[in-house]
């Protein structure tokens, strides 16, 4: 079994979170004890439990301990990673993305297709949000060979959450191709998303554009960015989303 301490360095969620993708990729039981222990609300919170039933779900595990604010949790994964449609709902503001982050790596070498329908917060501080990883992760993925869709169902911001993202997922096989990108290169486009939801009234999707163009363009670099006005979520707010594109393959986001 596989021990890890859940309070190491900044004692962050994250070490859950890849400690129960890999150990469900790579067939071993682990032990995770102190979880989130430096946290403000120690333990287990409702979009780290989402992320190990996930795993669990999809790797066939048994897990002990799986319940908000556990501090610890035993992990016993099946030997096989199966396809299929699934639905998790965090019940909260949690990132989806993060949760997608954690459960990718794990559907990338299952039997067949995932389809993960995933609802919880879309866009929020500390997490990255749907479109930086639908423009800026998942094409970098696909140049290790992975071929991964997002679509944004409906935003969702804090603190009511209640968006939904759709992510499919294509097996690889038996390994992801290795990714070389040793110099960032020269940008040559910037882009962007600038969505509101509820605000088309104060014009604010335009009106973070026209901020974001008169820096960057001030700069010298050419803009392409998008305004996407929503009447879907749960509740009123926004999002800015960018990214550079460069010569050397390499995509550079900020959101």
């Amino acid at each position: 079994m596989l021990y890890i301490d859940g309070s190491a360095k900044s004692g962050s969620g994250t070490i859950v979170r890849c400690a129960v993708a890999l150990a469900s990729l790579v067939g071993e039981e682990l032990h995770i004890h102190n979880i989130r222990a430096k946290r403000d609300r120690p333990g287990l919170r409702p979009q780290h439990l989402a992320s190990v039933a996930a795993c669990a779900e999809l790797c066939h595990a048994e897990v002990e301990g799986a319940k908000v604010n556990s501090r610890e949790i035993i992990y016993r994964p099946g030997k096989s990673v199966r396809g299929g449609d699934y639905r998790w709902d965090i019940g909260t503001a949690g990132s989806t993305t993060l949760l997608a982050a954690t459960v990718l790596p794990v559907a990338l070498f299952a039997e067949g297709e995932t389809t993960l329908t995933l609802s919880g917060g879309l866009f929020q501080d500390f997490a990255p949000s749907a479109h930086h990883m639908q423009h800026v992760l998942l094409p970098t993925l696909a140049a290790m060979g992975a071929t991964v869709g997002l679509e944004v169902v409906r935003p969702g911001y804090f603190p009511r959450g209640g968006g939904t993202v759709k992510v499919r997922v294509q097996p690889v096989g038996n390994a992801i191709k290795p990714l070389r990108l040793v110099t960032p290169g020269e940008v040559t486009t910037v882009r962007g998303l600038a969505l509101s939801s509820h605000l088309a009234e104060q014009r604010v999707s335009q009106r973070m554009a026209d901020e974001f163009q008169k820096v960057v363009a001030g700069s010298g670099y050419r803009v392409a960015i998008e305004t996407l006005w929503d009447e879907s979520a749960p509740q009123a707010g926004a999002s800015l989303a960018v990214w550079a594109e460069t010569d050397s393959g390499c995509l550079i986001g900020a959101d």
